[in-house]
């Protein structure tokens, strides 16, 4: 799963997090909303965990992606042999 995770291009999940991670934009969106609601502790109906987890669920791929990416690049560099 990782590793499909880290084919994708980095601008397709940031692109994918800020449409349907953050829709809709008006009045307030949808994520902002549910976890207000999760911290206040009235995310109680089964629409409103659905609504938290298909708005969140861009922001954890592109979180993923950002620390296979950056996992990536620091990774050490094998030697080559000559």
């Amino acid at each position: 799963m990782l590793k499909r995770i880290a084919e994708v291009p980095l601008i397709f999940y940031l692109v994918f997090a800020l449409t349907l991670g953050l829709a809709p934009f008006r009045p307030q969106p949808h994520l902002l909303e549910k976890l207000g609601m999760l911290m206040e502790g009235g995310l109680s109906r089964p629409i409103d965990i659905f609504d938290l987890c298909l708005h969140g669920l861009p922001w954890l791929l592109l979180a993923i992606k950002l620390w296979l990416t950056l996992r990536e690049r620091s990774a050490p560099v094998p030697p080559t042999d000559r």
